[in-house]
């Protein structure tokens, strides 16, 4: 079941809106057949790991770390592949919550008479799987807020300045957290600031993130890389209602996808705009701020992990923030997060934090036949 996690975890950012499943398969104490999600989210794990298995899978064990799925999409339903295969045993980590499954995947291998088990790394599959729980069951992105800060926690100089606070080594850790993650998302004054491309760059990969940019009046260069690589790399443009149409109309000649979303005030609402981009697919947001946008988020309760890049340089009182005004007037009252892990990455520290989880489902009890 680790190495079926590992090898799940591989379609991470490629695979939304289906969750990105690993799946290995043994005979006689060898592994047979391995495969995880494909880009676009298909084939299926299972399909992959059968396919490389062939006749071996007959009476083999088959380790997957989502519920097999039971309905027919674009591809036929993986428990019924299994069925077909003949496989002897299959160990579930976790039951799946999509209403099409929930249970059915399990009751169809077990009225073919084949042994299932659940449970099996279901802590891990419930944090591997963290996005596509969070779509399908709170209609909203798992959300990574990134911020690379100095030692006294500013984002730039009071001038506007901020490249590069952190050293490349770090900025390339950066890349392949993107990498991990459906979407990354940045604010509208991000934007007109840095003129990012917000892409991954220098790994190789054939299938990039998707950009988001939160701009409530849609005021982002019209000139700049975003607005340029529109129609070659996916863009969503969250905006406001009060937006002007006029460029409502220039973005999507440009190729960008906009999304219209309540607002909050002078900023835009971050639970609807979330549950718009769940809407659209999304399961994993690498937030990079700015500040005010961290604000917003931390402020509604959004964030899932926090992950920090501290350089050793010191800018003082009169940088800017890496957080936004948060209001708060108590300490009781500051979001809290557990520290998950730290590491050096070059001259720097990356620190990643987590909120609190629950105890992962995965119990037989919770993959019972529906009634």
């Amino acid at each position: 079941m680790a190495l079926a996690l590992s090898l799940g975890r591989r379609g991470q950012g490629q695979v939304w809106p289906n969750p990105a499943v690993g799946c290995v398969i043994v005979q006689g104490g060898r592994i047979v057949g391995r495969g995880w999600t494909q880009p676009g989210g298909r084939p299926h794990a299972e399909a992959v790991a059968l396919a490389q298995a062939g006749a071996c899978a007959r009476g083999a064990d088959v380790f997957v770390t989502l519920e097999p799925c039971a309905h027919m999409g674009h591809t036929p339903p993986c428990a019924q592949a299994l069925i077909d295969a003949g496989v002897g045993r299959v160990f579930v980590a976790l039951g799946d919550l999509d209403d099409r499954v929930n249970g059915r995947g399990v009751q169809m291998l077990r009225q073919a008479g084949i042994e299932v088990h659940l449970g099996l790394g279901a802590d891990q599959a419930a944090e591997d799987h963290a996005g596509f729980f969070g779509r399908v069951g709170q209609g909203r992105p798992f959300v990574t807020l990134k911020l690379a800060s100095s030692f006294d926690g500013r984002i730039a100089t009071a001038s506007g300045e901020s490249k590069w606070i952190t050293g490349p080594q770090a900025r390339r850790h950066v890349h392949m957290m993107r990498a991990r993650h459906d979407a990354v998302l940045v604010g509208g004054g991000t934007a007109r600031q840095d003129d990012p491309s917000l892409t991954v760059r220098e790994l190789g990969l054939a299938r990039q993130p998707v950009r988001v940019v939160a701009s409530r009046r849609l005021d982002l260069p019209l000139m700049g890389q975003l607005a340029r690589s529109a129609r070659d790399i996916p863009l969503i443009l969250c905006h406001g209602p009060g937006a002007d149409d006029q460029l409502q109309g220039v973005w999507r000649d440009l190729g960008a996808t906009l999304l219209c979303c309540a607002a909050r005030g002078a900023q835009l609402d971050p639970a609807d705009m979330l549950a718009k981009l769940a809407g659209h697919g999304l399961t994993r947001i690498f937030c990079e701020g700015g500040s005010g946008l961290a604000a917003a988020l931390l402020e509604a309760d959004l964030v899932d992990q926090l992950v920090g890049y501290c350089a050793g340089a010191v800018i003082g009182a009169e940088g800017l923030p890496a957080v936004g005004a948060l209001g708060l007037g108590r300490l009781a009252d500051a979001p809290r997060f557990s520290l998950r892990s730290s590491q050096t990455i070059g001259p720097d520290l990356c620190h990643i934090w987590t909120r609190p989880r629950r105890p992962a489902q995965g119990a037989d009890d919770l993959a019972a036949p529906p009634a």
